[in-house]
């Protein structure tokens, strides 16, 4: 009986400990951005709203390349994901490692290599077409972003025609629909939530994307730039508040205008097994998806094989010539930064799954009340820019009762939280599949709330927590806008060290750093997925000599 009521007392003490974790390192920072955001001096004013709000060429800058960059990405990842699903077995395994490895993005140097395929002596603009065309401006950033958040994307289109069932398209063609009608009435609107899931995702990153601009903008500026500026510039607080929350604004109204349509979360079923969909592959729409989708996935490959380029070869006499000088000017200062980088994504991975995974477990298993306003608050991230987001942390804990600006501690706790969203997310919609007679049967047998988490609920939910560690240890390993402003000079990390020598025109050092992220994600990636493959294996020997 003791150990029962200490196993009641266990699970009301951790909910708790779940809902101030969230109150503090959520919701607080987010207040903490408003409330700045109206005080000029210590008093309240509105001079810096006035101040931004008519300055209309900004503000028409920022939201028009939301729109288009939006509008775009959208568009290529429609085409990506139909022309996969059409496609033979071989090439959809072809394409499905692209995007696997271009899902890696590095800031900054992706939009570098933008500018030596297509600047004005770019190589396939000036050397193959011989064409001199300005990069910069609102159309670089507009293609950029489209490129860079086209894996991602496509994958979570892919993930839901994953689930499409084939028996639809195969009544499709038996009542004589051709392949251009299978495509627009069964294979697009199938696609519908997530496309939606994708408009938001890509609205959120375009408007609140600084990165992008600061290196290809030029003279086209954005208020997440601006905002970026008047910190580390001007070091006016206040007004930067003020931009982050206009950002946010419009934002949140596409947020709650769409996501009432939206039913499903993200689907990360995409690295699953792929499957031939008997169609024939013939009609005008179907030319076009695959002249497109081949466009989109060479391009994505030349800017990553860019990447490369860079890293191992210099400009000598006008001529490129393969050498290893980058890497060995870099590995002078970059041990330190490796080593750090990857201690703060593995805490930021673990923690934020543990969080996740209790958040979903109190909600979904033992339906807490308490629970759903936890599970609103975490999913705040989801909205708020990196840079709203990390100057909120900035902000209120600056000061006492818990002062930790300056240390390692607000940056681990800023990227956990900051990927919080995906984790319960993904954990939730797994969660919701466990069979309520197992985890009775645990309690049947004597077992109390640890031996429910370990035995019962982490097996179940092993996929979920898969793909939530391998996420945030990516996101962590490659995110600047969120922790930009709480890293201090001497213990920087790769990415924002990228950001620096790519500033200075260092863009061969630049690139190592950027391949040395690509390396290390990657190597977690298939590390988890063996340890994963490995313990299903033992499983299955041990069930079969049982």
């Amino acid at each position: 009986m003791n150990g029962f009521k200490f196993s009641k007392f266990t699970e009301k003490f951790i909910s708790i400990l779940l809902a101030i974790l969230v109150i503090i390192f959520i919701l607080l920072p987010f207040v903490s951005v408003f409330k700045e955001s109206f005080f000029v001096n210590g008093k309240f004013s509105l001079e810096y709203y006035r101040d931004i709000l008519s300055n209309r060429k900004l503000i028409v800058n920022t939201f028009k390349t939301g729109f288009y960059a939006t509008f775009f990405a959208t568009f290529a990842a429609v085409i990506v994901a139909c022309y996969y699903f059409l496609a033979n077995k071989k090439i959809k395994n072809i394409i499905t490692i692209i995007l696997s490895i271009t899902l890696i993005s590095p800031p900054f140097v992706s939009s570098l290599s933008y500018i030596t395929l297509f600047g004005r002596r770019g190589f396939i603009t000036y050397k193959l077409l011989g064409l001199s065309v300005n990069p910069y401006g609102m159309w670089g950033i507009v293609f950029m972003q489209t490129l860079s958040d086209l894996s991602l994307n496509a994958l979570i289109l892919i993930g839901a025609l994953k689930t499409l069932d084939r028996n639809v398209i195969n009544s499709a063609s038996s009542l004589g629909a051709n392949t251009n009608r299978i495509i627009l009435d069964v294979i697009i609107p199938a696609m519908k939530n997530q496309i939606i899931a994708v408009v938001l995702l890509e609205f959120f990153r375009s408007i609140s994307d600084f990165g992008t601009p600061a290196i290809i903008g030029g003279n086209f500026s954005v208020l997440s730039l601006e905002s970026y500026f008047e910190i580390i510039a001007n070091g006016n607080l206040s007004k930067a508040a003020a931009m982050n929350v206009i950002i946010l604004v419009p934002a949140l109204v596409v947020y709650l205008f769409l996501s009432g349509s939206l039913k499903t979360g993200i689907t990360m079923d995409s690295f699953s097994k792929t499957e031939e969909v008997e169609i024939k592959r013939n009609g005008i729409l179907y030319y076009l998806i695959s002249i497109f989708a081949i466009f989109f996935i060479i391009l994505i490959t030349s800017i990553y094989l860019s990447i490369l380029l860079n890293a191992f070869t210099k400009m000598k006499l006008g001529k490129l010539i393969f050498t290893l000088d980058n890497f060995r000017t870099t590995n002078m200062f970059a041990k330190s930064i490796v080593w750090r980088s990857v201690s703060y994504s593995l805490i930021s991975a673990i923690g934020g799954t543990l969080i996740g995974l209790l958040i979903a477990y109190y909600l979904i298993i033992k339906k807490s009340r308490m629970m759903k306003f936890v599970d609103m608050v975490s999913n705040l991230p989801y909205i708020i820019p990196g840079t709203f987001f990390g100057l909120g942390y900035l902000l209120f804990f600056r000061s006492p009762p818990i002062a930790i600006t300056g240390t390692a501690a607000i940056v681990v706790l800023n990227v956990l939280f900051k990927q919080l969203p995906f984790s319960t997310r993904a954990l939730n919609a797994q969660m919701t599949d466990i069979d309520s007679n197992v985890l009775n049967s645990i309690k049947d047998l004597g077992g109390g709330f640890k031996d429910e988490i370990v035995d019962g609920i982490i097996p179940m939910t092993k996929n979920a927590i898969m793909i939530s560690l391998i996420n945030a240890f990516t996101k962590t390993m490659t995110t600047v806008g969120t922790i930009i402003f709480l890293v201090y000079p001497g213990r920087k990390l790769m990415t924002l060290v990228m950001f620096d020598v790519i500033q200075s025109g260092k863009y061969g050092e630049g690139s190592v750093l950027a391949f040395y992220i690509i390396l290390i994600c990657l190597a977690f990636n298939i590390f988890l997925r063996f340890l994963m493959n490995r313990d299903f294996r033992k499983r299955d020997r041990s069930v079969f000599r049982g």
